[in-house]
This record gives C-alpha cells, structure tokens and sequence, in this order.
C-alpha cells in the first residue's frame, strides 16, 4: 500500500472533523461512539477543543474496519489518508477528563 506524503495539520484536522460529522450523521454509529468514548451528546463541542479530540476521533475511526471503509468511501478517500491524518495528529487516544 502507497502511504503518500504527510498531511499538514490543518488538513488533518478538516478530514478529522469530516469524519465526526460522519459518525454523528448515523445514530447507531454516534451512539456507539458515545459509549465508547464516555462523552454526552451535549459535551461533544465542547470536547472537540481539546488537545488531543480530533486525534482520538481518527484513533476510534482507525480502529474499526467497517468504519474506516464506510467512512473511506462515503469521503472519496484511500483509508490510509485517515491514518496518514492520525498521525499528523499526534496518534494519541483521546480520553475525556474525568472531574
């Protein structure tokens, strides 16, 4: 497979918030995201400032095969430029901080 080039971190960023908008256009995979990552619906904006958020949102992406494949497909896009993101991100599990 043909990794390619970095991305800068804007456009990492932009494919990142694509995929969001990808998972949250879906209940099920929205719920599922949810879950997983322990975050409301309500705090998800508010998350999305984080350090580290976009990166944990491509992590998740990356660790599910069907997702990345939908995902891929529905962006017009190699699934390896999600992992090319990912690590222009940083790679790091976002976790939400716990009070």
């Amino acid at each position: 497979m043909k990794v390619g080039p970095p991305l800068t971190q804007e456009a990492a960023e932009g494919l990142a918030i694509q995929a969001l908008t990808f998972i949250a256009g879906d209940g099920e995979r929205l719920g599922r995201f949810l879950a997983v990552t322990g975050i409301g619906p309500a705090e998800i904006r508010r998350a999305s400032a984080e350090a580290g958020f976009l990166a944990g949102v491509l992590d998740y992406v990356c660790g599910d095969e069907r997702l990345i494949a939908a995902f891929a497909e529905a962006a017009g896009i190699d699934p390896a430029q999600v992992a090319r993101a990912r690590a222009a991100l940083g790679g790091e599990p976002w976790e939400r901080e716990v009070p």
